[in-house]
């Protein structure tokens, strides 16, 4: 059965004087500099009532004709107005405080993705219209969806199942699919099955959706406040059919999904039709009545509802107010009663009377069958509009009436009919603009342009209705380009559209979930790495099992804290990277005060000698004492080495092995601040006190120790990680002695290096070890810190690309370079309200050619790999805090913990990831985190004060 057939004009007749006035009389009298004030919708925050603009014109002198076409003509001031009135709303709509408030519902479709032209297979559609159900069988061939293989057939509904139960609709409804499905002979075959519901509906999935109310005529009991998605299934169910309902939509979503152009995704979809609807993409993190905040979604603003309180009242005419009088459901849908195809013949029809009885037309005429309703339809006023031979087509249909017109009169009514159609494109223009303008604010962008898909009577049938749509939203939102494209089929293809996509996307979010699932740890995970840091803590710590424990657990012979009597000058160095730093502390009653330099020490020196190493680090001290006026002084010195050493006094440190990328010969196993001794003693007339040497780790501890007396803990999370703390020297069993406390290194990075976290290493990680300069060593660190963060994700991209969930499978050869997705990327990408196009341009600075769905997955991965190195960092850091209550024999430790690091300081999310994840593995446990302030630095400087203030005069 043949789809019904819609005929569109045959000609152009000569375009009015009124119908060009709607469009554009009123831009012509209102000042340019007035147009460009109201760029970007931004009017006054306290708009007056439409009723009350300047523009709407007076009907108080010139003809009866007249004076109903000019109530009919809404000028541009207005429209500009009303534009910003529908923006207000629009975010009322958006908003959850506000929401109830809003005429346009703002409903969110959870259509969160565009096609990118693989779809494919065979999908089933129901589509209910006004008086027919469409049923179709729609193949896609993964072309582009270009030719789409379309089978359908259309069933009329009686008007009692329109009028009568619920149940009788949807069970009419599957019984048409068993038919449609029994002409295919395919009633064992399995389909996937998207349904257009053109009604209002609340979505809280794609397959979910609330029926809010009816309209088109149907009134169907029982059905409102119940999911229509689960009524259908059931029904199918009945019909013990084997059909899935996958999606469900409206038609003005379905246009959207069929209007992309020139590899362009369409974004804004309008109906004109019996009813009107609007749709676009917008920023999901504005939607907040979902949860969900990343990527876009597409929201059905049921505009139709808009003016539904009285906005609309300075617009609304006598011909409008009989017309929604007359309707089904007065007070409501009052913006569609003024545009779309079910009411505009009553519009005209009203006019007509008011005008007969003014004896302005059809003087000597019986007019009594224009108090009909629906006598004059709204295809016979576009017929009138359209017609090449208008005059003769208007007397035509007004001599079907029984009316007798004159020429005048037949003038008279094509000039009502063509201002009743052209206010309709204005206010559909005033409406467009404002979705564009809003998007375009949205995103941040100075000029938006995007292609908008249309359907729907009026804009087929009436070829100056997207003339005047274009042209007017051109005025009213000048900071947008926009490309009108007419949906084909957009109902059916593009329900069918929908539903593919949303098989690919559950397709794709299976692998996506099989690739990262091993990365996402549950609880039990969690508890379980804490238990093992616990245990290599205990076998550390002991004299006999030391050897045997990947944590080190190294003493640094640092035995208190800052008590803030600590006075003088002091030296400190800094010695953790490529670029180190020689600074001068000055501790006072009530202060420090410190200066600094950086110095750089060049690769071929990193990769060269122990000697030309500490020979380089002297001189630069020697050049910093000569800039600071200090050559005449022997300061203190604290040495801040951040490399694994074991460390057998205060100042004594043998250098276990080389990390970050440094390799100079002949310091593994030596004593680095005798190295440093033997530098200085080959410069002549140059002296140094070394008084203590620490890693950045316990600077940070002593650091923040000054300001806060609880903090006996310090962490490092940045390039590397570790971690120290106090422990009770009784359980030191590498040094002798069992009163107080020492400050123990612990060496973390390397937990895990004896295979205990095998089974928390995934493949990524694996891929990631094995191109290190030191395969199987620092495994903890390697899951945790900046340095290999970045790897991880690139890994991960990489798979993904070779399962074509990602970047459309195509190559990425810059995706194949060692380090070049930075750790600092991840931070930049997770940070909250960054809009997506800024992670676009992070990707499309790497040569990967991402498409907005792309940028959403990327930040996915990005924020699973940063949760699990917190999650993880907290594991172990729950162990640490959770052995010093323990140890004290305390109900409750109250604990402060000095923090260090790019990644903790940097990354958007991770510092509270680990504080709420070691909130629940260490209850009992109350952490404060302190970020220091140039802890390796100061930490070093104070370490040698807390040494000289111990060692007393």
């Amino acid at each position: 059965m043949g789809s019904p057939e819609r005929r569109g004009a045959t000609g152009r007749a000569p375009w009015s004087s009124q119908e060009q006035s709607t469009a554009s009389a009123a831009a012509r009298s209102l000042p340019r500099r007035a147009l460009g004030s109201m760029d970007r919708g931004r009017l006054p925050v306290h708009r007056p009532s439409l009723s009350q603009q300047p523009g709407q014109r007076s009907n108080s002198a010139g003809s009866p004709v007249q004076k109903a076409l000019r109530a009919l003509t809404v000028p541009l001031e207005t429209l500009q107005v009303l534009k910003g009135h529908m923006m207000q709303d629009m975010r009322k709509g958006l908003s959850r405080q506000m929401h109830a408030q809003a005429t346009m519902q703002m409903l969110p479709t959870f259509i969160c993705s565009m096609p990118d032209g693989t779809e494919k297979g065979d999908l089933l559609v129901v589509e209910l219209c006004q008086n027919y159900v469409r049923t179709l069988c729609v193949t896609l061939l993964g072309d582009g969806n270009q030719r789409p293989q379309v089978m359908y057939k259309i069933f009329d509904i009686p008007m009692n199942i329109t009028q009568g139960k619920g149940e009788a609709l949807f069970g009419f409804i599957a019984k048409c699919l068993h038919q449609f499905l029994a002409g295919l002979s395919s009633l064992q075959r399995r389909f996937p099955l998207g349904f257009v519901f053109p009604f209002s509906c609340k979505q809280t999935r794609l397959d979910k959706a609330e029926l809010i109310s009816w309209s088109k005529g149907f009134k169907c009991t029982d059905v409102e406040g119940k999911d229509v998605v689960q009524l259908l299934q059931s029904a199918i169910n009945k019909e013990e059919l084997y059909v899935d309902v996958v999606a469900l939509m409206n038609d003005t979503v379905g246009t959207m999904m069929t209007s992309s152009k020139d590899d362009k995704a369409c974004e804004v979809a309008i109906i004109v039709d019996v009813g009107t609807n609007s749709c676009f993409m917008a920023e999901a993190q504005l939607v907040e009545m979902v949860e969900e905040t990343s990527g876009r979604m597409c929201i059905n603003t049921e505009w139709g509802c808009f003016g539904d309180d009285t906005t609309l009242s300075g617009i609304v005419t006598t011909y409008d107010q009989r017309v929604d009088k007359e309707s089904s459901n007065p007070g409501k849908k009052r913006f569609e009663k003024l545009v779309s195809s079910l009411y505009l013949g009553e519009i005209v029809r009203h006019v007509l009377i008011t005008l007969a009885a003014e004896k302005a037309i059809f003087t000597g005429s019986n007019t009594g069958i224009l108090r009909n309703k629906n006598v004059l339809k709204t295809h016979q006023v576009l017929e009138i509009i359209n017609h090449e031979d208008g005059m003769a087509k208007t007397r035509s249909t007004l001599e079907t009436l029984g009316l007798q017109p004159n020429e005048r009169d037949c003038c008279r009514v094509q000039q009502v009919c063509r201002v009743v159609v052209s206010r309709s494109a204005a206010l559909c223009a005033a409406g467009l603009a404002a979705i564009l303008t809003h998007m375009c604010q949205s995103r941040e962008l100075e000029q938006l342009s995007v292609n908008i898909g249309v359907d729907g009577e009026l804009y087929r049938d009436h070829t100056r209705f997207g003339e005047i749509l274009q042209s007017v939203t051109g005025l009213l939102a000048p900071e947008c380009t926009i490309t009108l494209l007419p949906s084909v089929d957009g109902t059916g293809r593009g329900a069918a559209i929908v539903t593919a996509v949303a098989l690919r996307l559950a397709e794709q979010r299976r692998e996506v979930d099989r690739l990262l699932s091993p990365l996402r740890l549950s609880h039990s995970d969690l508890q379980r790495v804490q238990a093992l840091m616990r245990e290599e803590m205990d076998l550390g710590l002991g004299k006999e099992t030391n050897a045997r424990s990947s944590v080190r657990m190294l003493p640094t012979y640092v035995r208190a804290t800052p008590d803030g009597t600590e006075r003088g000058e002091f030296l400190a160095l800094d010695l953790g990277g490529t670029n180190f730093r020689v600074l001068v502390v000055r501790v006072a009653e009530d202060s420090i005060r410190m200066a600094s330099e950086i110095y750089v020490i060049p690769t071929s020196i990193v990769q060269g000698t122990g000697v030309a190493l500490f020979n380089h680090i002297i001189e630069c001290i020697m050049d910093f004492q000569l800039k600071q006026d200090l050559t005449e002084q022997i300061l203190p010195l604290g040495f801040t080495f951040s490399f694994p050493c074991q460390q057998l006094g205060l100042d004594k440190a043998v250098l276990l092995n080389w990390t970050k990328g440094f390799n100079a010969s002949g310091c593994v196993g030596q004593d680095v601040v005798q190295l440093l001794r033997d530098a200085a003693q080959r410069k002549e007339n140059f002296a140094l006190n070394v008084v203590a040497v620490v890693n950045d780790t316990v600077g940070t501890m002593m650091s923040c120790g000054y300001d806060d007396p609880k903090c006996e803990i310090g962490l490092i999370v940045g390039t590397g990680t570790n971690a120290c703390y106090m422990e009770e020297m009784r359980n030191v069993g590498t040094v002798e002695g069992n009163d107080g406390r020492m400050c123990i290194n612990m060496e973390w990075g390397a937990f895990g290096d004896n295979g205990c976290l095998d089974h928390i290493f995934t493949t990524f990680d694996r891929m990631v070890d094995e191109k290190t300069i030191n395969p199987g060593k620092q495994r903890f660190e390697k899951l945790i810190s900046g340095m290999y963060l970045g790897e991880i994700v690139r890994y991960i991209l990489l798979a993904m690309v070779e399962k074509r969930v990602l970047f459309h499978g195509k190559p990425c050869p810059k995706l194949q370079t060692k380090d070049i997705f930075q750790t600092k990327f991840l931070s930049t990408i997770e940070i909250d309200g960054l809009a997506l196009r800024k992670v676009l341009a992070i990707l499309r600075d790497l040569d990967l050619h991402a498409s907005f769905e792309d940028s959403v997955l990327v930040r996915e991965v990005c924020q699973t790999v940063s949760l699990r190195a917190a999650q993880l960092c907290a594991a172990g850091m729950a162990a640490v805090v959770e052995k010093m209550r323990e140890n004290r024999g305390l109900d409750q430790l109250v604990v402060t913990v000095g923090v260090d690091g790019t990644l903790y300081k940097m990354h958007p999310h991770f510092s509270q990831n680990l504080q709420q994840t070691l909130q629940v593995l260490a209850p009992k446990c109350t952490v404060t985190f302190l970020q220091s302030e140039d802890g390796s630095g100061k930490g070093a400087a104070l370490v040698a004060a807390v040494a000289c203030r111990k060692a007393g005069p």
